[in-house]
């Protein structure tokens, strides 16, 4: 088996894998400081336990499942920070 690696373990960029494997630590650690298990986190969350051990072990989770992980753990409106929408200080703006 070859063995994986992401530029980000030699030069000090952003990658996917960074911010992936940045995410999975940041549920487990949220997760841990909840004191739950991540069976209590499946219960709570409605996402099984399998897709959440897979998560915190691979990073792989469908979209859906991440949302109602994030919910669980009483961080959903951390996503209303993706992709914010600009400001409009002039309404002339609103028509172009």
């Amino acid at each position: 088996m070859k063995n994986k690696y992401d530029i980000n373990q030699f030069v000090n960029t952003i990658t996917i894998a960074s911010v992936s494997n940045g995410i999975v630590e940041r549920v487990k650690d949220k997760r841990k400081k909840m004191k739950l298990s991540q069976q209590k986190l499946a219960i709570r969350s409605g996402v099984s336990y399998a897709s959440i051990r897979r998560f915190e072990t691979t990073g792989e989770i469908s979209f859906s499942s991440l949302l109602k992980i994030a919910n669980a753990l009483e961080c959903l409106a951390d996503f209303n920070l993706l992709f914010p929408h600009e400001k409009i200080t002039n309404l002339k703006d609103l028509w172009l």
